[in-house]
C-alpha cells in the first residue's frame, strides 16, 4: 500500500538588500560551454551549478513548459556579488516566464520588487536549522502602523528581544541612534535602513516607548532560541452561553515542537466548551504542512473525518514519471533505506490528504472559526484556511493574505539547496489558485476587511481585529459602534491596502514555501 508523503513549509529571512527597487536582470556573455543545444560537461564548479539549476527547473518546475531552451536562457551568463547571489539572479530570471492569465504578470510576480521571484530561492543550508523550530535572530519584528510610527508586532518568548523586555505594541523611536525623520516611512532609504538593521545585522540598539510614555534602551545581539509558535491563548465569555477560544499561532514549526503546544491549547478549549474559535495567523508565514494538517484536524468538525482535506498537483512530466533528473536526489527513509525523489509517485491518486480526527486529542463543536490574517499570512496558514472552507463556517478578519498556493521540495545542488514550486494545492472542492491572496469580506472569503491593530497585545478583547470576531459572536455582525483608534498618529495613517503592502515590504524578501520532507509514497 502506498503511503502518502508530507509536504512542508519554511520561513526564510531576507536575502536581498532592497525590496523597494525594481530588479533589472541582465545576463551577460555567451552563456559558456561549447554546446549550443545543452550544457557542456566542462566549466567551473559555479558554471556546472548554474546548469543544474536550470536543468532541474526544466523537469520539475510547476510551470516548466514556459521555460526557454538552455541555449536561449544561457544559465552560465548570470552574475552577482557572490556565487549565491548569481544563482539567485538566475532563479529570479527563470521565474519571470510563466504568466498568470488573470493578471498578465508572472505567477511569481513580487509586488515590492518586480523582477525578484515571489516564491523560488536558493539557500546555502542556513535555513535547515530553523525547520525544527530553532531560530538564530533577535526574536522580534517591527512594522510601520503609520508613516511616523514603528511598533513591535511580536516577540518570541526566550528570544534576545524577550530577554531585553520588548513587548508587542511598544513604539520604536530609535534604531542604532537614528531617530525622528530618519525613521519616517519613505519607501526608500529609511525602509532599507530598517530592513538591514533588524534582519541583516548581528547587533541592534533600540530606543522604545512603552504605553505609559516612558522610554528605555535595549541593545541586543542575535541568539539561538527555540520557537514557541503559540504566542497567546485565551477563552473569552461572550455571554448568552457563548465562549470564544483564541490562539495566536505564529509559525508552523515541526510536529515535535508545535503539536504538544497545540494540544495544550485545544484541550483547554475543549474543557471550556468553547462555541467559537479565533485562530490568529496574522504574522504566520508558514512552517511544516504536517503541522497545518494537524491544526486542520483539530479545528474540523467530526463530520469531516475521512473526507478529503486537500490534494497536491504536480506538472505533467512529474506526474508521468518522466522527471528522470530526480534520480540524482538521494535520500534515506525512516528505516534507513535509500531512495530517490524519482521513486515518489506524483500521480493525483497518491497525493490526496484526508481528515483524520483520530489523530488529535480534542474535538470541538464550533459555530464559527475566524482566522485573523494580514499580508504576512502565507503558505501553511492559507492552506489551513483553504482546507476548512468546504467543511465549516470560516470567516477572515484583517487584510488580504500573501497568496501562496504552491510549494516545493529541496533540491541539493553541490553545497546549495534550491526551492522552486513543484506543486499546487487544492481543497476538497477543487479550489486553490489564490495567488493574489485571500481578501477578507469578499465573496470567496466572507469576513471583515480591516487594518491590523498593533497597539494592543495578542488576545486582548479590545484589540481591533479580535474585537470584530467577539462582536460577531455576540451580535451576528462585524459592525462595532464608535471610532476605533489604532494609531497615535491619525494624520498619516495607512489605508488597509497600504498597511498590507508596507507590512510585506518591511519584512524584506522573507520567503514562504512548502517543502517535501521525508517522502514515503513510492512507485
Amino acid at each position: 500500500m502506498k503511503k502518502i508523503f508530507y509536504l512542508f513549509i519554511i520561513v526564510l529571512v531576507t536575502i536581498i538588500t532592497s525590496c523597494s527597487k525594481d530588479k533589472k536582470i541582465t545576463p551577460g556573455g555567451d552563456g559558456g560551454g561549447d554546446n549550443t543545444d545543452g550544457p557542456s560537461k566542462t566549466g567551473s564548479t559555479l558554471d556546472l551549478i548554474k546548469d543544474s539549476v536550470f536543468l532541474y527547473a526544466q523537469q520539475t518546475y510547476y510551470w516548466n513548459t514556459s521555460l526557454p531552451t538552455y541555449a536561449a536562457f544561457k544559465p552560465r551568463s548570470f552574475s552577482g556579488t557572490s556565487d549565491l547571489d548569481a544563482l539567485q539572479t538566475e532563479i529570479d530570471a527563470m521565474t519571470q516566464y510563466s504568466k498568470n492569465p488573470e493578471t498578465g504578470k508572472p505567477y511569481e510576480y513580487y509586488t515590492p520588487a518586480p523582477g525578484y521571484a515571489k516564491y523560488s530561492f536558493i539557500d546555502d543550508g542556513s535555513v535547515s536549522g530553523e525547520l525544527g523550530g530553532v531560530k538564530g535572530d533577535f526574536g522580534f519584528a517591527p512594522v510601520w502602523i503609520s508613516e511616523d510610527d514603528i511598533r513591535v508586532k511580536y516577540v518570541y518568548p526566550g528570544s534576545p528581544a524577550d530577554v531585553k523586555g520588548l513587548k508587542r505594541g511598544y513604539q520604536i523611536v530609535g534604531i542604532n541612534g537614528r531617530t525622528g525623520s530618519g525613521l519616517t516611512y519613505d519607501n526608500g532609504t529609511n525602509v532599507d535602513f530598517l530592513i538591514k538593521a533588524y534582519s541583516q545585522s548581528n547587533d541592534i540598539t533600540l530606543t522604545l516607548k512603552k504605553p505609559d510614555g516612558t522610554t528605555f534602551t535595549a541593545a541586543m545581539s542575535t541568539g539561538s532560541y527555540t520557537v514557541n509558535p503559540v504566542l497567546a491563548t485565551k477563552v473569552i465569555d461572550a455571554g448568552g452561553g457563548k465562549k470564544v477560544g483564541y490562539i495566536a499561532f505564529n509559525s508552523f514549526t515541526a510536529d515535535a515542537n508545535a503539536v504538544p503546544r497545540l494540544n495544550t491549547a485545544f484541550n483547554t478549549f475543549a474543557g471550556s466548551n468553547i462555541t467559537d474559535l479565533v485562530v490568529d495567523l496574522r504574522y504566520n508565514g508558514g512552517g511544516y504542512v504536517s503541522t497545518a494538517e494537524y491544526l486542520s484536524n483539530l479545528i474540523a468538525p467530526a463530520s469531516a473525518d475521512g473526507s478529503v482535506m486537500f490534494s497536491y498537483n504536480f506538472n505533467q512530466m512529474m506526474t508521468e514519471g518522466k522527471a528522470t533528473i530526480l534520480k540524482n536526489q538521494k535520500r534515506k527513509d525512516d528505516n534507513g533505506q535509500t531512495y530517490s525523489y524519482f521513486d515518489i509517485n506524483y500521480t493525483p491518486s497518491a497525493n490526496t490528504i484526508r481528515f483524520s480526527k483520530a489523530d488529535v486529542p480534542a474535538t470541538l463543536n464550533l459555530s464559527h472559526v475566524f482566522f485573523i490574517v494580514t499580508g504576512s499570512t502565507a503558505s501553511a496558514s492559507e492552506l489551513t484556511i483553504n482546507n476548512l472552507i468546504p467543511k465549516m463556517d470560516v470567516k477572515l478578519i484583517g487584510t488580504t493574505s500573501y497568496g501562496k498556493p504552491v510549494g516545493f521540495f529541496d533540491i541539493d545542488i553541490n553545497k546549495y539547496q534550491m526551492y522552486i514550486p513543484q506543486f499546487e494545492t487544492k481543497n476538497a472542492n477543487g479550489n486553490g489558485g489564490y495567488y493574489a491572496g485571500m481578501k477578507p469580506g469578499s465573496t470567496t472569503y466572507p469576513g471583515k476587511l480591516a487594518n491590523d491593530d498593533v497597539t494592543k497585545d495578542f488576545g486582548d478583547p479590545a484589540e481591533g481585529l479580535f474585537a470584530y470576531a467577539i462582536n460577531y459572536v455576540k451580535n451576528g455582525t462585524f459592525a462595532i459602534s464608535g471610532t476605533r483608534i489604532q494609531s497615535a498618529n491619525q494624520l498619516k495613517t495607512f489605508s488597509v491596502d497600504q498597511s498590507r503592502e508596507v507590512g510585506i515590504q518591511v519584512e524584506g524578501k522573507k520567503f514562504r514555501g512548502m517543502i517535501l520532507n521525508d517522502p514515503k509514497a513510492k512507485k
